[in-house]
């Protein structure tokens, strides 16, 4: 399988993240993004009209949809990360896949104003990146009250790696993930996945700070 890849994109974050999850090798091509915008030229063109990135070939499969390529990554090596199969499960992994676009598009928006320059109404960007963490907060608070770490149950889906990128990645774009303790919590658990792997700005727990629900005198201790 060959991911036309991008280094500092969330987006093809994605897939390498599932890749590596699921024990799936990727010939990676890296694109010239910026300041090149190779992922605009008429080869990539040809493979996405889009003019998008990341790009999945696998034979005569060209998929160009990172929620897509999730999918097919863990269909094809790690089933279990497409949940149990039963209707409500299967449905709320839709839902957040959907979900995962409001990220890019507020969260993902605001990096890229703050890092590559792109115009738009940050303020505007930032303010729906919030209003999407505060949707994100309140229903992993609910799944901690059921003991379950991860978005729709105790074990990770696609679902999971689908959000996660932008929003570790929420500080690039002037957002503060202070004021939210259960996503902070999630983030720690996709982190100590085995398999994981890091991209520039998301590192493994030993970069993090000390776990949201300890106290001073329970780390000291």
């Amino acid at each position: 399988m060959v991911l036309y890849d991008y280094i500092l994109s969330p987006s093809c974050y994605k897939a390498r993240l599932m890749a590596a999850l699921a024990g799936v090798t990727l010939v990676l091509r890296a694109v010239d993004f910026h300041p090149g915008a190779e992922h605009r030229g008429p080869d990539l063109m040809s493979l996405n009209p889009a003019g998008s990135i990341p790009i999945l070939v696998d034979g005569d499969l060209v998929l160009t949809e990172s929620s897509a390529i999730l999918v097919y990554l863990a269909a094809h090596a790690a089933p279990a990360f497409l949940g149990p199969g039963d209707p409500a499960t299967s449905a709320r992994i839709q839902q957040w896949l959907a979900f995962s676009a409001r990220l890019t598009a507020s969260l993902g928006g605001a990096r890229l104003h703050e890092m590559l320059h792109r115009p738009g109404a940050v303020d505007t960007l930032r303010a729906s990146g919030v209003t999407a963490l505060r949707e994100l907060e309140a229903a992993l608070f609910e799944q901690r009250l059921k003991a379950e770490p991860f978005l729709t149950g105790p074990t990770p889906t696609i679902a999971d790696i689908a959000c996660f990128p932008y929003v570790a990645l929420a500080p690039d774009g002037g957002v503060s993930l202070d004021a939210y303790p259960s996503i902070r919590l999630w983030m720690r658990a996709v982190r100590a996945l085995e398999g994981f792997i890091e991209m520039p700005g998301i590192h493994r727990l030993h970069e993090l700070k000390p776990d949201p629900h300890e106290t001073p005198e329970t780390v000291e201790a």
